[in-house]
């Protein structure tokens, strides 16, 4: 039933693009994709310095005159990342406080493109070198191991870095393995073969995530097939008196579900508010069949907003008791178990048009607590940080997750109800350019320019690399607010300090097959690990890359919401208009 659902949906639904040629062409749904029309219709040169001077009305209104100072300079091919060295900490520390210090003319603008695309090439060779190895070594299994050239499956065994790293290799125009990919999805993509109990959370915003943006991108129904069956399985987990989900499901006997053992029985609020997104835009791609997709995902936001936590905080555990939810600790984060949820809050309004008020109003309330309760200042720097708090008080540690938080507060500001130039957006555009430089620090002032897990801020010498957590794990959360700053900004400082980050990544991460983990970020001899999470192709890769890429189809304002694993898919307006017009052709 949920097949002949999703192949019905995909006939009907108009895509992004078509394929590469006619075999593919004759495999996806035969509407053309609207919004591809202005680039066939209009000169290219002419949409390119409309483009130009779009960005200049944007940012003539900087606060000082200053012409930006720092030399922009291409990057040749091939380049010997193997002499990169470090440049090192407190440099650029005009942005450290969240101004922008300078005026960027269109002469500026231009070179900041024209260097941009000289480096996008070489980060879009370096998905196809892991890719391809993964195809090597690993292909269908959820993970290919950097060192030992094998393949392991720990999310069950459904081809998760395959399936995750699909819409990447499509923004990249690396279609030869997108559609290699494809073929696997339709041939030998099954999840009744998975082993085992999966994480509800990582399943949805890997598997389900990636299988919907391919679908949303290509337009093939293959993906949009796998993912309604997916979906089904996995919407098992919101089987509970409480309304919240469940945290692990065993995909093929749905009886079993539960919660992480470790977190003593409670479920996790950032795992129960992520997965809004996916399960949305499943429904409406299924035409109307299931709309308890929607509808039981939404319920979460509801529940948690009843519980009206104090400054629209959430500490992380919450544990039903009669089937009443209640919290189970006293700490606020925005790191590791709560971040996301605050992304989706954002991100669920900015999904459905900006007409559903409950979650930008927890969103509002939620950054305003911030604000008053955890954002917070170093010594003698002054690096904007945003600290934990436990049973009221401070603990100034950050996460490198925390660090999505920068482009987060940029996007919420761009798209506040009262306005760019409102104090409130202001405010919040301000904290997350200066959370965003700290992020920046936490990477350049690492002997190997590569940020730890966590860092732990100290009154006089700002922070240290937290105990335990020197290593870095391919994270993408900084990369990600560089991006969105740099699309919203139009601030060259931002590919600049991308293009440092995977500069430090190719030094330093980088086998013979693919990247590594690094066990210690402070030893500059040390070697990447035997381990490559599939995010590191989904996300991290990808943020850098479009980070440079000026030319993307990406539009973060008007078209495309990006689930927490970077994602990209359409808005529903959006698609309300594309599917509109199909019907009107």
């Amino acid at each position: 039933k949920l097949r002949g659902a999703a192949a019905g949906a995909a006939q009907k639904f108009l895509h992004h693009g078509q394929g590469d040629d006619e075999e593919e062409e004759e495999e996806q749904p035969v509407l053309e994709q609207q919004q591809h029309a202005a680039a066939k219709e209009n000169d290219i040169d002419t949409m390119k310095q409309h483009q130009l001077e779009e960005h200049q009305e944007k940012v003539v209104s900087t606060p000082d005159g200053k012409s930006y100072p720092y030399k922009l300079e291409g990057t040749p091919f091939p380049f010997d990342f193997t002499t990169w060295k470090a440049p090192g900490g407190d440099r650029y520390q005009e942005w450290k406080d969240g101004t922008t210090p300078y005026t960027f003319d269109a002469t500026i603008l231009q070179k900041s493109d024209d260097v941009a695309r000289s480096r996008r090439f070489h980060i879009q060779k370096a998905m196809k070198f892991a890719y391809n190895s993964y195809e090597k070594y690993a292909m269908g299994h959820d993970e290919v191991l950097p060192q030992s050239k094998t393949a392991h499956d720990n999310w069950g065994g459904i081809g998760t870095t395959l399936v995750d790293s699909l819409d990447t290799l499509w923004l990249m125009d690396l279609k030869e393995e997108f559609w290699r990919g494809r073929d696997w999805v339709r041939d030998h993509l099954d999840h009744s073969l998975c082993r085992g109990s999966v994480s509800v959370f990582e399943t949805t915003i890997r598997s389900l995530g990636g299988l919907l943006a391919a679908y949303d991108w290509s337009g093939d129904g293959a993906f949009l097939t796998h993912a309604a069956d997916l979906g089904g399985r996995l919407f098992h987990a919101f089987d509970n008196p409480s309304g919240l989900p469940w945290g692990t499901i065993d995909l093929n006997h749905p009886e079993n579900k539960g919660n992480i053992g470790w977190a003593g029985g409670a479920q996790i609020v950032a795992e129960m508010g992520t997965l809004q997104v996916e399960f949305r835009y499943l429904s409406k791609m299924l035409n109307g069949t299931h709309p308890e997709y929607a509808t039981k995902s939404e319920r979460v936001f509801e529940i948690l907003k009843d519980m009206n936590p104090k400054f629209g905080l959430y500490p992380y555990f919450i544990r039903s008791r009669n089937d009443k939810p209640e919290f189970a600790n006293r700490k606020l984060t925005f790191g590791a178990m709560a971040d996301s949820v605050y992304e989706y809050m954002l991100k669920v309004w900015l999904q459905g048009g900006k007409v559903e008020p409950l979650y930008r109003e927890m969103y509002d309330k939620a950054i305003q607590g911030m604000h008053d309760e955890l954002l917070q200042t170093s010594t003698p720097s002054g690096l904007t940080f945003i600290a934990d708090k436990n049973n009221d008080a401070l603990d100034k540690k950050m996460d490198h997750l925390v660090c999505f938080m920068g482009g987060l507060l940029a996007l919420g500001a761009y798209t506040d109800p009262l306005g760019l130039q409102s104090e409130r957006a202001q405010r919040d555009l301000k904290t997350g350019k200066a959370l965003t430089y700290t992020c920046y620090q936490m990477y350049a002032r690492m002997p190997t320019g590569i940020s730890a897990e966590f860092v732990q801020f100290h009154d006089g010498r700002d922070f240290d690399i937290g105990h335990g957590a020197p290593h870095y794990l391919l994270r993408p959360e900084a990369v990600e607010s560089f991006f969105i700053l740099s699309w919203l900004t139009k601030d060259p400082i931002y590919r600049e300090w991308s293009w440092e980050v995977f500069c430090a990544i190719e030094r330093y991460c980088k086998t013979d097959i693919a990247y590594g983990s690094l066990h210690t970020v402070q030893d500059i001899h040390g070697k990447p690990e035997n381990k490559m999470e599939s995010f590191f192709l989904a996300e991290t890769l990808k943020y850098l890359y479009l980070a440079q890429d000026p030319d993307t189809e990406v539009d973060i304002l008007n078209k495309h919401v990006f689930n927490t694993e970077a994602h990209p898919v359409r808005i529903f307006p959006v698609i309300d208009e594309a599917l509109k017009k199909a019907k009107a052709a």
